[in-house]
C-alpha cells in the first residue's frame, strides 16, 4: 500500500497553474476538465496545524485531469521533473492501461510534463510515451532525455494561459491525422 506524505505536495504548484489554466478554458468555452482527487485515508493528523500529515492511497490513481474539449473526450496526467532525464518510474502500468483504454474509446491521452528546472511545459502524446515505454519493457533506457523529445510539442508562451495546452491538442489532433 502506497503511503503519502508532505513530499507528495511537490507538484501542487504545476497542480496550480493546470487548475487555474482549466478555469480560464471553462470560463471561454473552450474546455471542461476536472481535477481528479485520489482518495487516501488519513493515518496521522497535525492537530495543531490541522492538516494530514500522513495516508494511506485507497486506490490507484489513474489519471489526474479528464473531461472534454469542444466535445472531445481527453485525460491527462501533470509530472514535474527537476533535472533534464525523466523517470519512467513515475508513470505506473495501470496508468499507461487506463490511457490505452482511453484513446481506444475515441478520447485522447497526453502528459503534460513541467521541466522545472528550465521552466517548460511539454506535450507528452500517449503514442511518444509508448515509445518510450516500450524502449523500457525491451530492456532499454528505463527514462527519457530531454533531448529525445520533440522540439514540436513545447508549450508556447502565451498571454492570459499559465499552461497553454490546447495548442498542443490541435498538434496532436493533427498529426495523428496525417
Amino acid at each position: 500500500m502506497a503511503t503519502w506524505n508532505s513530499r507528495g505536495l511537490r507538484g501542487s504548484t504545476l497542480e496550480e497553474l493546470i487548475n487555474r489554466t482549466n478555469e480560464k478554458y471553462r470560463e471561454n468555452g473552450l474546455a471542461l476538465i476536472q481535477k481528479i482527487p485520489t482518495p487516501i485515508t488519513p493515518i496521522k493528523i497535525d492537530k495543531d496545524e490541522r492538516h494530514i500529515t500522513l495516508a494511506y492511497f485507497d486506490q490507484k490513481s489513474t489519471v489526474d485531469y479528464i473531461g472534454a474539449v469542444q466535445g472531445l473526450p481527453v485525460c491527462f496526467d501533470a509530472k514535474e521533473c527537476a533535472v533534464d532525464t525523466f523517470s519512467l518510474a513515475n508513470i505506473h502500468d495501470h496508468q499507461v492501461s487506463f490511457m490505452d483504454a482511453f484513446e481506444k474509446q475515441g478520447g485522447i491521452a497526453f502528459f503534460l510534463i513541467f521541466y522545472s528546472h528550465r521552466n517548460a511545459f511539454y506535450y507528452l502524446p500517449l503514442a511518444h510515451l509508448k515509445y518510450f515505454w516500450d524502449r523500457a519493457k525491451e530492456g532499454g533506457r528505463k527514462s527519457f532525455r530531454y533531448e529525445e523529445l520533440n522540439p514540436e510539442y513545447f508549450l508556447p508562451r502565451k498571454n492570459g494561459i499559465l499552461v497553454p495546452y490546447l495548442d498542443m491538442l490541435q498538434k496532436d489532433l493533427d498529426d495523428r491525422a496525417d
